[in-house]
Formats: structure tokens, C-alpha cells, sequence
């Protein structure tokens, strides 16, 4: 299994970021596809998952903001993000996680967002 994210850049405050990431190799139909980010010096936290029946899960920090969604003929996951803050600057990361003889958990390469005037 393969994903690669793309999408990331220099955004204002109050501006918006389209995150994209392709997955490819054994997704398996029922998976659950979603974004993660780590800031410099923190741990890496959740941003918004959503499922392959269209479940979705996200951060309180990025609720009403941030919306995930995807293509499942396409093995694509989105992350429209709006009204970013400075706080939002991190790498992100797409994820996947598949429930074939266990659980199993891909990362892709991460993309970088950064959020500043």
C-alpha cells in the first residue's frame, strides 16, 4: 500500500488549502482513509478520518472548518481546509487503515502547511 498526499503550502491567516491524498495497492473496500498533523515539538493528533460508508470523525479544533471527504472509486481522500489559523501549521499526513487479517495502519509522506502572514 502506497498513499501520497499533495496539496500542502503558504497560506494568510483566513485562507484556505485543499489536501489531497492518492492511495493505491490493497486498500480493500472497507477501510476507514483520514488526516493527521504534527506541529514542531508535539505529538502527531488527529484532524478528520471518515470511513469507506462515509463515517466521519474530527478534531474539535478543526470543526466547522475543516471537511474531509472522498472518492472511493478513486481510492482518494480530501481535506478542504478554511479559515485557517497559525495554529494549523504542521505537517500533515494521510492515513489508512485497513481491517484485513487485523488492523493495519499506512502512512503517507506527510505535506507541509504553513500558516502565516
Amino acid at each position: 500500500v502506497q498513499l501520497q498526499a499533495s496539496g500542502g503550502g503558504l497560506v494568510q491567516p483566513g485562507g484556505s488549502l485543499r489536501l489531497s491524498c492518492a492511495a493505491s495497492g490493497n486498500i480493500f473496500s472497507s477501510n476507514v482513509m483520514g488526516w493527521y498533523r504534527q506541529a514542531p515539538g508535539k505529538q502527531r493528533e488527529l484532524v478528520a478520518t471518515m470511513t469507506s460508508g462515509g463515517n466521519t470523525n474530527s478534531a474539535d479544533s478543526v470543526k466547522g472548518r475543516f471537511t474531509i471527504s472522498r472518492d472511493n472509486a478513486k481510492n482518494m481522500v480530501y481535506l478542504q481546509m478554511n479559515s485557517l489559523k497559525p495554529e494549523d501549521t504542521a505537517v500533515y499526513y494521510c492515513h489508512l487503515r485497513t481491517f484485513w487479517r487485523g488492523t493495519n495502519d499506512y502512512w503517507g509522506q506527510g505535506t507541509l502547511v504553513t500558516v502565516s502572514s
